[in-house]
């Protein structure tokens, strides 16, 4: 599979920086999203994306997520509980370090942090397979 991302050698990172509100969670809730590189074209099922991801503490997201393309997740720091409910209680606690790597159609989520937490986030579409839909 061809990438276009940008080459970019050791560099460097201010976390105190360069972050916007990640889509795709509820309004208000206060998870972040820094993208480091990136040639990812979701309507076209192609390239890649690496991102942090920042929960602030208390921050959930209320409904399930399901995409098209791989995702690999690794939780740098803090924690996470996964399978939340729409008010952010129950689900599953996981702390640092812990990894997941999920095919495109996996439902997964709903999220929440109790005490913030840090991950890192490799999402790549496979062309060699390309998916209209996801499957699920």
């Amino acid at each position: 599979m061809p990438f276009a991302k940008p080459h970019r050698e050791f560099e460097r990172l201010n976390l105190n920086e360069g972050w916007e509100r990640a889509p795709g969670y509820p309004t208000g809730a206060a998870v972040y999203q820094r993208i480091l590189a990136a040639d990812i074209n979701d309507q076209a099922g192609t390239g890649s994306r690496t991102r942090l991801l920042r929960f602030e503490p208390g921050a959930f997201s209320t409904q399930p997520f399901m995409h098209r393309h791989w995702e690999e997740v690794y939780l740098i720091e803090g924690d996470l509980i996964v399978g939340n409910d729409e008010h952010g209680r129950g689900g599953e606690a996981f702390v640092a370090p812990t990894y997941a790597c999920r095919p495109p159609g996996v439902w997964h989520g709903p999220f929440k942090s109790e005490r913030g937490c840090l991950l890192i986030e490799f999402h790549y579409y496979d062309e060699s397979h390309p998916h209209s839909e996801p499957v699920g």
